[in-house]
């Protein structure tokens, strides 16, 4: 197999993982409740092989530059994490996920064009108008307008992350960056969650509506475990390739939220919405 279509198998294999995880966290009660304990629980189950990897391998170590864009990437996927469960919290899935993740590289564009002048093809300037095409049908879909912010903020995340990563993980270990992102991200999270205690007694997670520890585990381990195939694929072609690939769970989640979860108002906008989007991040890679 080449290196490219391992990159395509794995970035197959990480979209999958991505609609799961983002469908078990949006039925299972309170995302942020999800997240960090799905964070703590991902974190205590790799902790251990990633430090026995690391000792027979010589114990690799980190460059100040990869260290220092860790936690930069860290610090906005912390930021990323509650954006998306404010989304969440406000909309449907069928319609976050695919604004979300769809304005993500339009946006990236968006900055290359106007930040260092880039000059696009005219298949890609195409892509640019298909990929807003499909986010406006989308959010057009909803009953109001309430989750567009957090899921276009959420998608600002994404391209910041996304680009400070594919730096990032060609200057280390992948699985090493990987390890130390997510260790810096329980931390922000669990002390994020604490002060949001402390500022607003009133704000609760529910429990309850968790499956017990096994299922959050499981969130956790699809959350980060996706997160770190995401990452191999980049050591073996570039995001332009990836990202596309990547992106085929915008239409996988919208049928699921359609279909499974009943979320029927503007159905046609919002499943066209979705193929439009994911059609235009595949032009934007041309």
């Amino acid at each position: 197999m080449s290196l490219v279509a391992a990159a395509i198998a794995l970035a197959l294999v990480a979209s999958l993982i991505h609609a799961t995880w983002n469908v078990l966290v949006k039925v299972a009660g309170d995302p942020m409740a999800v997240f960090w304990r799905a964070t703590v629980a991902a974190w205590v189950v790799i902790t251990v092989p990633i430090l026995v990897a690391w000792l027979m391998l010589g114990r690799p170590g980190f460059s100040p530059a990869a260290a220092g864009l860790c936690a930069v990437s860290a610090t906005i996927e912390t930021i990323y994490l509650w954006l998306l469960a404010n989304a969440y919290r406000r909309g449907e899935l069928s319609v976050v996920y695919p604004i979300a993740r769809g304005s993500a590289p339009l946006l990236a564009v968006l900055a290359g064009l106007i930040l260092i002048g880039e000059r696009l093809a005219p298949l890609q300037l195409a892509g640019v108008g298909i990929l807003l095409i499909g986010i406006v049908g989308v959010a057009l879909a909803q009953a109001n307008g309430r989750a567009t912010l957090p899921a276009l903020l959420t998608g600002v995340a994404i391209a910041a992350y996304t680009s400070v990563d594919r730096i990032a993980v060609r200057l280390t270990t992948p699985w090493l960056y990987g390890w130390l992102l997510i260790t810096i991200i329980t931390v922000e999270l669990v002390l994020s969650v604490w002060l949001v205690h402390r500022l607003r007694p009133d704000w609760a997670s529910r429990p309850s509506e968790l499956r017990g520890y096994a299922h959050t585990a499981l969130i956790g381990l699809f959350m980060w475990g996706g997160y770190f195939i995401v990452l191999w694929a980049l050591t073996l072609a570039p995001l332009a390739l990836v990202a596309p690939v990547r992106e085929t769970s915008i239409v996988v989640v919208a049928v699921w939220g359609v279909w499974r979860l009943r979320e029927r108002r503007g159905m046609a906008l919002k499943l066209a919405g979705a193929v439009a989007a994911l059609v235009g991040i595949a032009l934007l890679a041309a």
